[in-house]
């Protein structure tokens, strides 16, 4: 009876000794984005993604606009690629840069990166910026490294190029890849490592789009967004993230749980998340 009494002591007392935290590993002790493979979001409970940079008064989808975004605190850059004549990637959103230089017009994909770089897409926003050119997608890659995460919207280009750049940066894991699904397909193939982010368009098609890709984020727009959307990205273990339609939607998307918001806005939507405490995941 005194061998059992005393064994039941110390089973007791092993019970009561505290398990170190670095022992912990349980999923539960993790937020919702380290479970997935992601770093926590800087502001508070969701991603700010600078859209084409913080560009509010700087050029878009320039170097200046991302420097920019790093020093608000943003969470991602995103930024639009497109392939030169020669072969190389850039960032810049229209397929001509009829919008971004004063008397010239031209396909990107029809001239050369020198051609692109002796152009001055600055001087039309501010003279402040005059000379300032097409980034090129090492010289993002160079600048966001451990610093801000990389929201990248393939316009033209191919996968393996890119994929092979980006694993040259040791960089799989900080860019978020939004693009068609023949890309995102051929993406998992060349680089399980890397982060394919599809996008459903339609509500109704987002059930297909969990089961073929099983993403890690899902993207969407807010005009084609709602709380079911969310809850069921949540349901299939995927984070989801919104392009705003303004900063109207900002307190309904963080009320339905959205991880994330794409805007044109980053540093009021830092200011917003701050002023009204969204708590941390």
């Amino acid at each position: 009876m005194k061998l059992k009494f005393r064994l039941l002591m110390i089973l007791l007392l092993l019970l009561c000794v505290p398990i170190p935290v670095s022992a912990q590993t349980d999923a539960t002790t993790q937020t919702r984005f380290q479970q997935r493979g992601l770093k926590n979001p800087k502001q508070g409970g969701l991603y700010v993604v600078a859209h084409r940079g913080a560009h509010q008064g700087i050029p878009e989808n320039s170097l200046a606009a991302y420097k920019k975004a790093i020093e608000l605190g943003a969470d991602f850059v995103e930024i639009d690629i497109r392939k030169t004549k020669d072969g190389k990637y850039v960032s810049i959103h229209n397929a001509t840069i009829d919008k971004y230089v004063t008397g010239k017009t031209g396909k990107v994909e029809e001239m050369t990166l020198a051609e692109l770089k002796a152009l001055d897409i600055g001087t039309r926003v501010s003279p402040e910026w005059e000379g300032t050119r097409i980034p090129t997608f090492e010289e993002i890659l160079k600048l966001c490294k451990g610093k801000i995460g990389i929201y990248l919207d393939l316009k033209r280009g191919n996968v393996d190029e890119l994929v092979k750049i980006i694993r040259q940066h040791g960089m799989e894991r900080e860019i978020l890849w939004y693009a068609w699904p023949q890309d995102l397909n051929r993406l998992q193939q060349v680089c399980p490592n890397c982060i394919a982010m599809p996008d459903p368009i339609l509500e109704i098609n987002l059930p297909n789009t969990i089961k073929q890709f099983h993403p890690t984020v899902i993207a969407s727009t807010w005009k084609r967004y709602s709380q079911k959307f969310v809850e069921t990205c949540h349901q299939a273990n995927a984070l989801v993230i919104v392009d705003e339609s303004d900063p109207g939607c900002w307190k309904e998307a963080i009320a339905w749980g959205s991880d994330g918001i794409q805007t044109d806005h980053p540093a009021k939507l830092i200011e917003y998340l701050k002023q009204n405490q969204v708590p941390r995941p």
